[in-house]
């Protein structure tokens, strides 16, 4: 964050300070909500409104990659207002996935495009008709969904949106990565040119209900994430170190392909050449050929806590206050409350009617599993495939226990 100028939309690092026990950041204060809470309060939502989100996003994108910067989580939920008042800025936060790249002898790495502005085309997607472009009941469906490319613009109210909004969010999602826009095409194209000319007729009642289902579901995953990061031990995070120093016989602080083929071999790993060259390319998230300790580290704790059974367990006894064995809809509710403590119940009643799938009018823990481990995913990007694999053998190599090879 320090290498970025100060911007409207960009949130800024106040200052940094380490004690003993951890690393402490003071951000700027961010006190007007998420995004998508902001939309769904308004009585009026259009074209024209999107355009205007996706200008801000566009211009981010573009900040960070001139100075080198690609932030690699861009989200609906990472977009903040600054203040409650109508003409609040919109900021970009949460940079902790953000590496600092260059390609050789220092020119911009061309690989940006294909992580932000394919996360910025499926935000513009969910802007303009109020669910994911890509969905399915597995992480394995998602991911094949991604792979094809293949996005439906058959679903309301797409009938009635643009030819040119279309476009743009045909070519932001473009499988692949050569032919996706940069951050300056986005901001060149048509649609976003004449934004003032954008159709300001109201997208419909179904798109601002899809939006406060979606985001009422993404705040109920992330206070589950949040009882789970909490609850990950030093212990745990320990043997991932381990196994990465271990893969790193050469000891500089990185895992080159020789080494990461060399320490699958040690523990018997049946994958063949392309498949290790996949895996490695999926880690590889800077494209230099090697692992560094933040992106292996960093991989695969976040793949771990999520196929973590005890960890997936604690969240569920969090929101399950009674003991019951259930999430039961008052539990729901408390759980989904916003700031001032209120709950929109017909929102309760969508997600309760989606995760309760054997329609007892609760969430089992089997339920809640199941809701955790699918559709949480879809911003990945392109590499999701591969990273399937990469989080395949993390497991297996967890599995092994002390790690000797």
């Amino acid at each position: 964050m320090s290498a970025l100028p100060d911007h409207p939309n960009v949130v800024r690092l106040r200052a940094a300070y380490e004690d003993a026990d951890a690393v402490h950041l003071v951000m700027e204060l961010c006190e007007g909500g998420e995004l998508f809470d902001r939309i769904v309060a308004r009585g009026h939502y259009s074209e024209r409104a999107a355009a205007a989100v996706l200008r801000t996003v566009a211009e981010v994108v573009r900040t960070c990659h001139d100075h080198g910067v690609m932030h690699r989580d861009l989200k609906p939920e990472n977009f903040l207002y600054v203040s409650k008042k109508e003409n609040s800025a919109l900021k970009v936060i949460d940079f902790g996935l953000s590496p600092l790249l260059h390609g050789p002898g220092g020119a911009p790495a061309k690989l940006w495009p294909e992580v932000d502005i394919w996360s910025a085309g499926v935000i513009l997607y969910i802007l303009l008709c109020g669910v994911p472009p890509f969905w399915a009941e597995t992480e394995q469906g998602i991911a094949r969904a991604i792979l094809r490319g293949a996005v439906d613009f058959r679903r309301d109210p797409w009938p009635q949106v643009s030819d040119s909004a279309r476009n743009l969010v045909k070519r932001m999602l473009d499988p692949n990565p050569l032919r996706r826009l940069t951050a300056q095409q986005v901001l060149e194209h048509p649609w976003l040119q004449n934004a003032k000319k954008a159709s300001n007729v109201h997208l419909g009642d179904i798109v601002r209900a899809r939006l406060k289902q979606f985001s009422m579901m993404n705040r109920l995953k992330k206070k589950a994430m949040r009882v789970i990061a909490e609850h990950l031990s030093i212990e745990e995070a320990e043997v991932i170190r381990e196994m990465f120093k271990l893969m790193d016989t050469d000891c500089n602080g990185r895992i080159t392909y020789d080494e990461l083929k060399t320490g699958l071999q040690k523990v018997g790993s049946q994958l063949g050449e392309p498949e290790m060259r996949m895996l490695m390319e999926s880690a590889d998230v800077d494209g230099n050929g090697e692992l560094d300790y933040g992106e292996f580290v960093a991989i695969t704790i976040h793949l771990q806590r999520i196929e973590n059974d005890d960890h997936l367990r604690r969240a569920f006894v969090f929101f399950d206050k009674d003991g019951s064995g259930y999430i039961e809809t008052d539990e729901l509710s408390e759980a989904l409350m916003d700031d001032l403590g209120r709950t929109d119940a017909e929102v309760v009643d969508d997600i309760l009617r989606e995760v309760d799938t054997d329609k007892d009018g609760r969430i089992s823990y089997e339920e809640f599993v199941t809701m955790m481990k699918t559709g949480t995913d879809w911003r990945k990007a392109s590499r999701q495939y591969s990273r399937e694999r990469f989080k395949s053998l993390s497991m297996n190599l967890m599995k092994e226990g002390t790690l000797g090879f």
